[in-house]
């Protein structure tokens, strides 16, 4: 775990502050913690992780099980190499955990990398969706949830695209992974 912390710290650390604050303590999860990991190492320690949480959402007026993904970082000296080889080691424990549909949130910054990444058919991204989340740390003079305009993204895994329900919102049932 104290690992993961420094890995987390180093990762998100320069995509701002308060992105790294919550490994601050030596924590190896940022909101839900995941059930699953793919840790991916090399000579110089961790290269990569994904985080794997099954939940229910609700896409617009629909529950659905996914199997969220999240904590996804790639050590810099990597990035570029991570996401299609993170996602294809999780492969099989997708599968084992039958799930229709993996879903996952991105930063607008990284959407010419997960375009990218969607060219070969893995994954799609879902526009015009926004995603409501509890915040991890609930504090009586902040509201207890948070809606982000993020990029969504979509991998069918028992069941096709076509089948991903429509709506605008994505209600989380918790904290983001």
């Amino acid at each position: 775990s104290a690992e993961l912390s420094e890995f987390f710290r180093a990762t998100y650390g320069p995509t701002g502050e308060f992105n790294a604050k919550p490994f601050e303590t030596g924590r190896s999860w940022a909101g839900a913690r995941p059930e699953r990991r793919a840790i991916a190492y090399d000579s110089k320690g961790i290269a990569s992780h994904m985080g794997l949480l099954r939940r229910f959402i609700r896409v617009g007026d629909t529950d659905l099980l996914v199997a969220e993904l999240g904590l996804y970082g790639v050590r810099p000296d990597l990035e570029g190499l991570g996401i299609a080889h993170s996602i294809r080691a999780l492969a099989p424990a997708l599968q084992e955990l039958a799930v229709p549909f993996a879903f996952g949130t991105v930063r607008h910054a990284m959407r010419n990398h997960v375009e990218r990444f969607c060219r070969d058919g893995i994954s799609n991204i879902v526009t015009g969706v926004r995603v409501r989340s509890t915040l991890p740390d609930v504090l009586p003079d902040m509201p207890s949830t948070r809606t982000e305009d993020v990029l969504v993204l979509v991998f069918p895994i028992g069941r096709p695209m076509s089948e991903w329900p429509s709506g605008s919102l994505i209600e989380r049932n918790g904290c983001e992974l």
